[in-house]
């Protein structure tokens, strides 16, 4: 599986891109905000002739979104993500206006798709992503695991030395720090994370010094 990461707007959204030889993909958090961001993602999905199959997201955080309407109009394709997450697409707006984002009057509500829950598979090409709850950042968040490749893409659950906030709304500390002790842990140490943000790291170095998951450490 070929792996493409983009940095997006002003709050540094990780993008990926995931294909492979048959040049079916999936597209995971488009948040291509500036017009170069958006012409920069969409030249390397025509560039590359790939088949777009599925919009996925880790979660309907405003910044995540903000790509998403644009390869949906372009591709004619819906998003798909968790129904726990469904009422934050009700105050974007707010959402919005939180993070200094006054002004901005694009409409940022996705076509809607299916709906992805535990254990449910989102399958492109020859490659098979595993669909696992990771609530907490948000009530609705949720991870892809590629087990084949040893890649997990985590979205804001699971950062390099940190974990997602949980001063948001619905957000859970308790509940994501189970989550990620329950089933990101348990992963084989050479698993590559690829987070929402910042740079990837591995599951290995997580459980040997993420400082908020230390308790771990013993086990």
């Amino acid at each position: 599986m070929k792996i493409k990461t983009f940095e997006f707007n002003p709050l540094s959204v990780n993008t990926y891109v995931l294909s492979d030889e048959t040049r079916e993909c999936v597209v995971i958090d488009a948040a291509c905000f500036y017009p170069d961001e958006k012409e920069m993602l969409l030249n390397y999905l025509i560039d590359n002739d790939l088949i777009v199959k599925r919009l996925i997201n880790t979660h309907l955080h405003f910044d995540h979104l903000f790509g998403v309407n644009f390869l949906a109009s372009h591709f004619g394709l819906p998003l798909d993500y968790h129904p726990a997450d469904e009422f934050l697409l009700e105050d974007i707006p707010g959402q919005l206006r939180l993070f200094g984002f006054q002004g901005f009057s694009d409409d940022l509500t996705p076509p809607k798709g299916l709906y992805l829950h535990e254990n449910d598979t989102v399958t492109f090409g020859r490659q098979q992503l595993r669909v696992w709850e990771v609530p907490g950042h948000s009530p609705g968040s949720i991870v892809f695991y590629s087990a084949e490749d040893g890649a997990l893409f985590s979205g804001d659950a699971l950062f390099r030395a940190s974990i997602g906030r949980t001063d948001l709304a619905r957000g859970d500390y308790e509940q994501l720090i189970d989550g990620i002790k329950k089933k990101l842990f348990v992963l084989p140490d050479e698993t590559i994370v690829y987070p929402g943000h910042g740079p990837s790291t591995t599951i290995g170095f997580e459980r040997r010094n993420n400082p908020f998951l230390q308790s771990d450490k013993s086990n």
